[in-house]
């Protein structure tokens, strides 16, 4: 996608911004699907940039410039809307990538149309970071497998029409495509997130599929994890490079605006700072996140690493820039249901979900010494 596309793609997403905005407080409260804001989705054909076009998405493969950008945009107008966008490529992209032609055609065209919600099965009560660690279990019996096992937070559970799942195969760890109406698989709700999200849990007993539903070959399962991880990673960067751009502007305007010992805020010295840091952050964050997903474009899996990179700087600048414009918002920062309050809120799980902060420390660190050992430059 040449880069008068991917604006192209940035004004058709702050079309649908701006077509969200009246509901994006609803649908952002709710834990539910929201049915204008899934309407508006589909109708704007963005969700086609999470699906390959020879299965009715658009382009050759999946862009993570493009997805990135799309995700800038919604975040800062409704966090269900970028949810809902991102989660089609998420959920789907195994299928994309490993997937057999029957599966992909099957499936994989109504992710594009938004006519199929998709979902992804990874982490577990007992599984979060260590993936490793699942208990989920696919045996062969017959002709098919039967699937066992606990999946929690998982977003889209409920509303999904299909699960990629990550199982212990044997020896090995394999990805299954469990459709919504099989027989065994329940969903249940989760209390409420300080931040409402379509999210549940997902319980597998005894559940069968054919012997078609293997996703990819046995014991591929964390390779397409991986690959999925590098291609949409990057995505949570930009995601909360919107989210830091939409709080800074709401309080940009308020320190014009409000007068305090004679003067407008942002004239007085600490307020400016606030102001100016905050923008460094989100500039910065912005350059990284562009550079790296254009990247990820020739080789995702190898620039797993860069993106990590991004996501981490993203995130904790969205949490820092967030948090000062509360400050400068003062007591209006505090009432619920303000749109700053609820980016505060909403900036704290992009620290954990994807690969939490503490944990891509850990990855980063290790090929930051082994450039150095390698005599890299960055």
């Amino acid at each position: 996608m040449e880069l008068g596309e991917v604006e192209s793609v940035r004004e058709r997403a702050r079309a649908l911004a701006a077509e969200l905005e009246p509901i994006a407080a609803e649908a952002d409260a709710s834990s539910e699907l929201h049915a204008g804001v899934r309407a508006a989705l589909a109708a704007s054909g963005l969700t086609a940039l999470t699906v390959p076009a020879a299965w009715g998405g658009a382009g050759e493969k999946v862009d993570p410039l493009a997805v990135c950008v799309v995700r800038e945009v919604l975040m800062g107008t409704s966090s269900h809307a970028d949810s809902l966008f991102a989660l089609q490529g998420i959920g789907s992209y195994a299928i994309a990538l490993g997937g057999t032609d029957r599966q992909r055609e099957e499936w994989l065209p109504g992710v594009a149309s938004l006519a199929r919600i998709a979902a992804l099965a990874l982490t577990e009560p007992e599984a979060g970071s260590d993936l490793k660690a699942l208990t989920t279990t696919a045996r062969a019996d017959g002709d098919g497998f039967v699937i066992d096992g606990h999946k929690s937070f998982i977003s889209n559970a409920g509303v999904a029409d299909f699960y990629t799942v990550l199982a212990r195969e044997g020896d090995g760890y394999s990805f299954f495509l469990v459709p919504a109406d099989s027989a065994g698989l329940t969903v249940a709700p989760l209390p409420p997130l300080i931040s409402p999200h379509v999210i549940g849990d997902v319980r597998l007993d005894g559940v069968r599929v054919g012997g078609d539903a293997r996703v990819g070959a046995a014991g591929e399962g964390f390779r397409l994890a991986l690959s999925t991880l590098a291609t949409f990673r990057i995505s949570v960067a930009g995601a909360a490079v919107g989210l830091a751009d939409a709080a800074l502007r709401e309080a940009a305007r308020h320190a014009d605006e409000r007068v305090q010992f004679g003067r407008r805020l942002v004239e007085l010295g600490p307020v400016a700072g606030l102001l100016a840091d905050s923008w460094a952050d989100v500039e910065s964050t912005r350059l990284l996140t562009y550079e790296v997903a254009r990247a990820a474009r020739a080789d995702a899996l190898a620039n797993l690493d860069r993106s990590s990179l991004a996501k981490l700087a993203a995130s904790e600048a969205a949490s820092r820039v967030v948090d000062r414009c509360v400050q400068v918002m003062g007591r209006w920062g505090l009432v619920e249901g303000s749109k700053v309050e609820k980016l505060y809120r909403q900036s704290r799980p992009l620290r954990i979900y994807e690969g939490a902060s503490e944990v891509l420390r850990l990855g980063i660190a290790r090929r930051l010494v082994a450039d150095v050992k390698a005599g890299g430059e960055g």
